[in-house]
């Protein structure tokens, strides 16, 4: 089934050549249909494009129209039943907040560790995840009602989530889902968004699992540390990269957009493109010519820096102005996730966290602290179920200090810094409705002469900071901050928190 939207020329001949691909796999989306696919065939392809050429409107209609062709969504949350007819399709991106951005669009995605690792169900309420997902009959499950199970039903007809329609019936994801496991048979189409942010070791993992994959990425973002610039599509041959030239018609009054395209411009240094965005902001209230950093902002959305000394800096002011202890967490402050600190010992528990978004670069609100020593109540933005106490290593940088304060000291577990400014390669994949750029940084790149990939640092950086913006940019030019004019608050992350598998399980040992 085609899609009834309008397509440029690029795109159009970027859909058709995935569709023929597709047709390999048996998915046939011209005419709706499913039929035997050709066995040994596989490919790699590559969508490329800017901010504003339209890749994600390309990967939304591509997957509405295999959906509509009979192709079965993999979530990540639950599997059925393999079926020697089924064709499958698994939408990823590499961090939480990136597949939070595209469900928000109606897009249904999963991050890459929850399809690298499956959920294993107890057997008892397996049967209600086939009964959700039309594979098997309303059952008749012990300690659960009739009314119950009409509530977890609702709740999937608008939300295919069967883990959130669980929660529904009242049950704990420590109830039905008894562990993880590595994914060992493939699925048939991958479709991966920022994949800018891939490395070679996700990249050749992700070949194992899809004959079909297709790569959405911005050649203009910032490749992963350790890769000397390069991203994982720029070594794919020319035939299998799909570049989108046009910038649509929509993006086209966007003065983000036209600020993150005029860095393209060779003639344009530092103190010209400056220019440039004090004159938008007079002429567009979305693009702001600020002397000071908005902490009230920081709260919720990261101000953006180049170096990491100046992230702690304003880590540092940020705490300071909302009255934070030296030796404790005010409930609303925001963390990134640094990784999980456990043995192979513990990989079960390791699965378990990152499969409710612990994973590294998530970003995560502090509730307050746990049950037990050493954990904290955590809000993981954009995960599907994102309040749960985990044991946690919370790290607090000082500024000319080489050891970290830290609050709260599990001996193993998550591991945290604090979110209220961020870098910029770790801002990668997220995006925020508003946005604070600290420039004098990106000044300081510009004046240090530094290239990545043949293109100044600079513009490298200014282009992905700016592009996180969603709908205002906020251009920093002083290193100032404006203090608060209420406390910190979670009132508005008010749901109530669902117990983590690891809370009821034996200590760390």
């Amino acid at each position: 089934m085609l899609p009834n939207v309008t397509f440029s020329d690029d795109q159009a001949e970027a859909f058709d050549r995935v569709a023929a691909d597709l047709m390999s796999m048996g998915i046939d989306l011209e005419n709706g249909e499913l039929s035997p696919r050709a066995e040994g065939r596989a490919s790699v392809l590559a969508v490329i494009g800017k901010a504003g050429s339209g890749k994600t409107l390309l990967l939304a209609q591509l997957t509405k129209a295999m959906q509509a062709a009979g192709v079965e969504i993999v979530s990540g949350d639950y599997e059925g039943r393999k079926r020697k007819e089924r064709r499958t399709l698994a939408v990823l991106a590499p961090t939480n907040k990136a597949a939070s951005v595209l469900r928000m669009r109606g897009v249904p995605a999963t991050t890459i560790h929850r399809i690298l690792y499956t959920p294993v169900y107890d057997p008892q309420y397996e049967r209600i995840a086939e009964w959700l997902t039309g594979q098997g009959d309303r059952p008749v499950v012990e300690g659960l009602t009739d009314q119950a199970l009409d509530r977890a039903h609702a709740f999937y007809q608008q939300v295919a989530s069967v883990p959130g329609a669980l929660a529904a019936a009242g049950l704990r994801g420590s109830d039905f889902i008894k562990g993880w496991k590595r994914r060992e048979e493939p699925l048939d189409v991958g479709f991966v968004d920022e994949s800018s942010m891939l490395d070679e070791r996700q990249f050749e993992d992700l070949k194992e699992i899809f004959p079909i994959l297709v790569m959405f990425g911005d050649p203009a973002q910032l490749a992963p540390v350790g890769q000397s610039g390069a991203m994982v599509f720029d070594k794919l041959a020319q035939p299998a990269k799909l570049i989108l030239h046009r910038i649509h018609r929509q993006t086209q009054d966007n003065p983000i957009l036209d600020l993150a395209h005029a860095l393209a411009d060779d003639s344009i240094g530092f103190e010209d493109f400056e220019r440039l965005v004090e004159q938008k902001s007079r002429a567009d209230d979305r693009v702001v010519w600020a002397e000071r950093v908005d902490a009230e902002m920081m709260a919720r959305s990261p101000v953006l820096v180049w170096r990491n000394a100046t992230r702690i800096r304003l880590i540092t002011a940020f705490r300071t102005a909302y009255g934070a202890p030296d030796d404790d967490l005010v409930p609303g402050e925001p963390l990134i996730c640094d990784g999980i600190e456990l043995p192979l010992k513990h990989r079960k528990k390791r699965i378990d966290l990152e499969a409710r978004g612990l994973i590294k670069g998530a970003q995560v609100i502090y509730l307050g602290p746990g049950n037990r020593t050493g954990f904290a109540k955590l809000h993981v933005i954009g995960a599907e179920d994102p309040q749960f106490s985990a044991a946690s290593i919370i790290k607090i940088e000082k500024p000319d200090e080489e050891e970290p304060f830290i609050p709260h000291a599990a001996t193993m577990g998550a591991a945290f810094l604090h979110g209220a400014a961020v870098t910029i390669h770790k801002a990668q994949g997220s995006q925020w409705e508003n946005v604070q750029v600290f420039a004098p940084d990106l000044y300081a790149a510009a004046a240090a002469g530094r290239t990545e990939a043949g293109l100044p640092l600079w513009k490298r950086l200014a282009y992905v900071a700016i592009t996180r913006a969603e709908k205002r940019l906020f251009w920093i030019v002083r290193n100032r901050l404006a203090r608060p004019q209420s406390a910190l608050t979670i009132d508005d992350l008010r749901q109530a928190p669902a117990p983590l598998k690891l809370e009821t399980q034996e200590d760390f040992s």
